[in-house]
């Protein structure tokens, strides 16, 4: 998934993240443009998990 697909359907994605991972806030979810690799890294810190696995998580959603 690129940036672009990320950022059209980001809305959609923090609905879902946050159904499923009850500890992730809208703080956590904020992205903006040019913050990819920082809301991964919160992301990872948060979930436990390496980039690669985050990134699978979102393309599955």
């Amino acid at each position: 998934m690129n940036t672009t697909q990320i950022k059209g359907n980001w809305n959609e994605m923090k609905g879902k993240l946050k159904q499923q991972y009850a500890e992730l806030t809208d703080d956590d979810l904020m992205y903006a443009e040019g913050k990819e690799d920082e809301m991964y890294g919160k992301l990872q810190q948060k979930l436990g998990k390496t980039k690669e696995e985050v990134q699978k998580i979102i393309s599955d959603l």
